[in-house]
């Protein structure tokens, strides 16, 4: 005779003032790790250095660790022929770093057609700014003619880059930004960029699935290279049309 064993429903763990997570391996069939704790920047970076972050849009603030994770490694970015022809025509400035707060509002406020609303608060503008100000969240931008028509923003710890959001207000400035963030990462021996979650977009760019144990055990090799803290500077041929090799 067989035995079917019901599985044990995971519950999040309720967060204390003590600056600790639970195991990501404990998250549920969601995702869903913890709730509750605060957006201090010394909790977000725990959370990132242990492959969790915050997503949420409304108290109390629900951290996850999501098996699969959604991974880029910057060499596989993906070009197709469409997007090389526009990393050679569109009349964009890229920059780093210059307009994060606006990037971050422009991501919250854009329309995107398989979401009601935001998870970007108030709030978690103000935490992030707040990284940026300590030099671990920064902004890749896409300008023209002295207009932000794009960008895409997230943190850096070691040799990874976690991906937050991006938008878009002209055709393919995102896309470009995130190209020429992308190679300028590659540059600076960071391998691995978090893109969270499944979306169309970022599969189309080169990410895929991995499991949750080996992005991990990924994670945990990047923090051997120091984290380059600070304002970014992107380098001179990749912040103008073609955008460098």
């Amino acid at each position: 005779m067989i035995i079917y064993r019901k599985r044990k429903r995971r519950y999040p763990t309720y967060l204390t003032n003590d600056l600790k997570f639970p195991s990501p391996q404990e998250a549920n069939s969601d995702g869903l790790l913890a709730v509750g704790g605060d957006l201090s920047s010394e909790r977000l970076i725990l959370a990132y250095n242990s492959g969790i972050f915050p997503w949420y849009d409304y108290r109390p603030i629900k951290w996850y660790s999501p098996n699969p994770r959604m991974v880029l490694l910057p060499e596989n970015l993906r070009i197709n022929r469409s997007l090389r022809k526009a990393l050679k025509k569109r009349p964009y400035e890229i920059r780093f770093d210059t307009a994060f707060r606006d990037v971050m509002k422009a991501c919250a406020e854009i329309e995107r057609p398989d979401q009601d609303g935001t998870w970007i608060t108030e709030e978690m503008l103000q935490a992030y700014t707040q990284l940026h100000e300590q030099g671990i969240a920064h902004s890749a931008e896409a300008w023209h003619e002295g207009e932000l028509v794009g960008g895409v923003y997230g943190l850096s710890l070691g040799g990874s880059f976690f991906g937050e959001s991006m938008f878009t207000r002209a055709n393919d400035a995102s896309k470009i930004a995130f190209t020429v963030l992308t190679r300028q990462l590659i540059r600076w021996s960071i391998s691995l960029i978090d893109c969270q979650v499944y979306t169309e977009h970022l599969a189309s760019l080169g990410a895929e699935l991995w499991p949750r144990s080996q992005f991990l055990k990924k994670l945990e090799q990047t923090k051997q290279i120091p984290t380059k803290r600070g304002s970014w500077t992107i380098d001179e041929d990749l912040a103008h049309p073609p955008f460098g090799s």
